[in-house]
């Protein structure tokens, strides 16, 4: 191996990464669980021959309203998850984190899978959604502090790329396994996933930047060379080069400066808030997240499947999938250009992206052009893939300092989850409201979604300094 080696992972290093990218895959997987099981799930879909199997019921009545309420509970889970992300990390450390995140999914998932009624359902639910609050806050931190600082951003864009294939997975698998006998084997199949990267924990090493602010130092050396190769001089270089790296922090040119922060006390999200030095980082997290929801990417593929099915009555139950395929090509372009183009430029190219779009959804709806409606909310995916998607998990780390990069990500994370549960909730209700009942002004919404999102992107332009 040359010096050339410590700027890349060894075998051992990436396949760290494939187990830390579990926790985000599971983020996607279960996001869209749900979304093909419906009809099956809540008795829409019913094997009259068969009401239970292996002791089991085939299915669990449900109106809408209850099904919403189960639905929803991811979100909640997801909030509080995210909120407690950095007691959890900073106290068990990044893999510690990712161990309990893998438990609480398995958990989840399995009570999900065994639920003869309402109630289980809903705690299962809520368990998976707490279980991907944490793993999504830790998994772009564990990412970027076990990368060598040459690919940390190519590297930061997997977290959004693991999401987007678990969203994928689930809506293929729904294909074969919605059925009254096999819906629950989509619960059981998350469960075993966790249970095997829980099992596998102990062959995976901390991050390296964790272990150096706790001062176990021979600990940190062996996680370096197993990471990065033999070379321990260079390796070591490099770590200190990306641990140093906190462009927000304000006159901190001295590096010997801010590699004394890493032994600071993890910071609270009460200190957070009280602390002047970090607010800047703070609010350009808060931004980037917020943006993220803005957009509406939720509310748009929630909306997508009625509007493209009708120019595709006939391939309705593929238009979800054939939108996740896009938006799984689309994160691939982040991870070649992010280091070519900047964070701030693809951002900025890919808001430009879902602005147009939003403004041609809207003409499409109020003029009766559904093609041009269904051409335009696979374009506003395409965009929305390749810089609002990964960009927010890839500099939470690089704004914020070692010792305050957990408070930032929970606080961040859980606003995001906030936004996402309350443009879930007003979406449909928003736009009957702007429509007044004319179905020839349902596009107005989108109008106001493109509003939104330029003024939360020209705040965090303003905050970014990447």
């Amino acid at each position: 191996m040359t010096s050339e080696g410590a700027h890349t992972f060894t075998k051992y290093g990436w396949l760290v990464c494939l187990w830390v990218l579990t926790a985000s895959f599971q983020y996607g997987y279960h996001t869209s669980a749900l979304n093909q099981l419906q009809a099956v799930l809540t008795c829409k879909v019913a094997d009259a021959s068969a009401p239970t199997y292996l002791g089991l019921p085939t299915c669990i009545p449900m109106s809408d309203a209850t099904f919403s309420v189960v639905t929803s509970m991811y979100t909640m889970g997801g909030f509080f998850g995210s909120l407690g992300a950095n007691i959890v990390m900073d106290r068990y450390g990044r893999k510690g984190a990712s161990r309990l995140s893998a438990v609480l999914t398995a958990a989840g998932s399995t009570i999900f899978g065994l639920s003869s009624s309402v109630g289980p359902l809903i705690l299962g639910r809520f368990l998976v959604g707490f279980a991907a609050g944490l793993g999504i806050c830790l998994c772009p931190i564990y990412l970027s502090e076990i990368a060598p600082a040459k690919i940390r951003g190519n590297l930061g864009v997997l977290t959004q790329l693991a999401i987007v294939i678990g969203i994928m997975v689930t809506q293929g698998m729904g294909f074969g396994l919605a059925t009254p006998r096999q819906w629950r084997l989509v619960l059981f199949i998350s469960s075993g996933i966790s249970i095997f990267q829980y099992f596998t924990a102990p062959f995976v090493v901390e991050s390296p930047s964790y272990l150096n602010r706790k001062g176990l130092v021979n600990q940190e050396k062996l996680a370096i060379r197993r990471l990065w190769g033999e070379f321990h001089d260079v390796s070591r270089t490099d770590l200190e080069e990306q641990e140093s790296e906190e462009p927000l922090l304000p006159d901190s040119d001295n590096t010997t400066e801010r590699v004394s922060t890493d032994r600071q006390p993890a910071m609270t999200i009460p200190r957070l808030f009280a602390s002047t030095e970090l607010r800047r980082p703070l609010l350009t997290i808060i931004a980037a997240m917020t943006s993220q929801q803005i957009s509406g990417i939720n509310a748009v593929l929630y909306y997508s499947n009625d509007i493209l099915s009708k120019s595709l009555p006939e391939l309705a139950p593929y238009v979800s999938l054939g939108i996740t395929i896009v938006n799984f090509f689309m994160t691939f372009p982040p991870i070649f250009l992010i280091e070519r183009v900047g964070r701030k430029q693809l951002i900025q190219l890919s808001v430009a992206g879902a602005l147009l779009s939003h403004l041609a959804v809207g003409y499409g709806l109020d003029s009766g052009f559904v093609t041009l409606s269904s051409i335009a909310i696979t374009t506003f995916v395409m965009s929305f893939a390749f810089g609002l998607g990964p960009i927010p998990f890839v500099i939470i780390p690089e704004v914020a300092p070692p010792h305050a990069v957990s408070a930032i990500s929970s606080v961040g994370l859980s606003l995001n989850w906030s936004s996402n549960f309350v443009i879930g909730l007003i979406f449909l209700p928003l736009r009957n409201f702007l429509a007044n009942g004319d179905p020839m002004k349902e596009g107005r919404v989108f109008y106001l979604f493109a509003a939104a999102l330029l003024c939360s992107t020209l705040c965090f332009s303003k905050l970014y300094r990447g």
